[in-house]
């Protein structure tokens, strides 16, 4: 059986103050500042083998190094383009024929449906792929990424998502994972005006306004922004159980179980903050309950 493995030694990482927000700098300057404040990707130790039969297709999971565009003479940059399109299919064929030799049925069965039993909700930060730093394979989980990994219940895409993972693909397990050096935590947390950016982190912000008495005692800036990161993976985690597709099944069936968990980039482990989905479910259930039809 696979399982995830739950750094122990991580220490819970605190976050910084949100000062209030000046000046317009727009919409592209907005993800321009988003960008800067993700952290450089640090190359990951690699994993030992799993406890059952994986095989990390070295197309897909190995790490490359690409030229920067930003110092190519303009007329070297189609060429790029085309080589980095050109790239993906090269990958996907050597992915596919790896699937096919080590299983001749994996694409019949995966053509067959899907039967996952996570529902994984993350950040879009393109270093963490939920497959690859869960060992799971396709067909195992259902994934949903925003910036931040946010659940809001006006965002009609994740509440479909939700709803549709819960209802339909009857998925046991609903995981928000967030991850330390989050550049959108970072960005909520400074006065820079982010444009269209800002109703979105402006949840964050609230997230830091539960919590500021917490927040505001740690002294230490990273630990602060670490300390968020995870302090909003709960109040994501919370933002579900609110939700009457989770609540209704649960009541019915048991599951899912809601999970908050937290990626570091140093070790490359998830860490568990241990959510108690059912003492929350408790907590909310007098103002939140939505378990009558």
């Amino acid at each position: 059986m696979f399982t995830t493995r739950v750094c122990p030694s991580l220490l819970a990482a605190p976050p910084a103050r949100i000062l209030a927000p000046q000046g317009r700098p727009g919409f592209a300057l907005g993800l321009s500042h988003l960008s800067r404040l993700s952290q450089p990707s640090p190359q990951l130790p690699s994993r030992p083998p799993l406890s059952r039969t994986f095989t990390s297709s070295r197309y897909a999971c190995s790490p490359r190094k690409t030229a920067d565009w930003r110092a190519m003479a303009e007329q070297d940059i189609p060429k790029y383009l085309q080589e980095t399109h050109d790239r993906v299919f090269e990958s996907n064929r050597a992915w596919a024929a790896e699937q096919t030799a080590r299983d001749p049925d994996f694409f019949k069965h995966l053509a067959a449906g899907q039967n996952p039993d996570y529902l994984w909700i993350g950040c879009s930060d393109s270093r963490i792929p939920a497959e690859q730093i869960t060992g799971l394979e396709p067909g195992e989980a259902f994934v949903h990424r925003n910036i931040a990994n946010l659940v809001c219940n006006t965002d009609l895409n994740v509440m479909s998502v939700i709803t549709y993972a819960v209802q339909h693909l009857k998925v046991k397990h609903i995981v928000v994972c967030g991850h330390y050096g989050c550049g959108g935590v970072k960005a909520a947390m400074t006065a820079q005006d982010m444009g269209l950016l800002n109703p979105w982190l402006r949840n964050i912000r609230d997230v830091y306004r539960l919590h500021e008495t917490e927040l505001d005692a740690i002294a230490d800036e990273v630990a602060r922004y670490d300390r968020l990161v995870e302090l909003n993976v709960v109040e994501q985690c919370r933002n579900i159980i609110k939700t009457a597709p989770v609540q209704q099944s649960y009541a019915k069936n048991q599951f899912p179980v809601v999970h908050g968990w937290v990626f570091g980039f140093h070790d490359g482990l998830l860490k568990d903050l241990n959510f108690d989905h059912q003492k929350t479910l408790q907590h909310i259930r007098k103002i939140y309950n939505l378990t009558e039809s």
